[in-house]
């Protein structure tokens, strides 16, 4: 039962993330557009500042505590499946997403434009690919 209930919060909190990981960029590209100091400029800060530290980062530290959680609960012999491999592998990459983005805030609110709005456009979906590669690894768990 507690198995259950800390694979349906860890679903939650990689829910919460994603939403994260993929509105961000999108709040970039319409930052990008603003005038460094005006009204714009200023509520793109707050918003992208709040997203990153209300949302994201909690969730995603509950990801991987959950996460972590559930291969110690399932046994560690998990972590040599090759399923889990290229989940955990898409797991860095999006925590390393992650990490970029929080840098990249940090840019935008000291007024720099490190890309283009077309950049955050054409990444925006990232995440989502990752999603799709790790979802399917844990759900098919490549036939085996």
């Amino acid at each position: 039962m507690i198995f259950n209930i800390i694979k349906g919060i860890h679903i939650l909190a990689v829910i919460a993330w994603m939403a994260g990981l993929l509105y961000l960029p999108r709040l970039f590209a319409y930052h990008t557009r603003s005038t460094p100091g005006g009204e714009l400029d200023e509520a793109f800060k707050v918003m992208e500042e709040k997203l990153l530290k209300i949302i994201m980062n909690p969730a995603m530290v509950a990801v991987i505590i959950l996460g972590a959680t559930l291969v110690y609960f399932d046994g560690l012999s998990t972590l040599s499946k090759s399923w889990m491999i290229v989940k955990l592998g898409g797991v860095i990459g999006l925590v390393s997403w992650h990490i970029y983005l929080a840098s990249a805030r940090r840019k935008l609110a000291s007024g720099e434009r490190p890309h283009s709005e077309r950049f955050w456009r054409m990444t925006n979906e990232l995440p989502f690919i990752a999603a799709i590669v790790i979802v399917l690894s844990v759900t098919t768990k490549f036939g085996g």
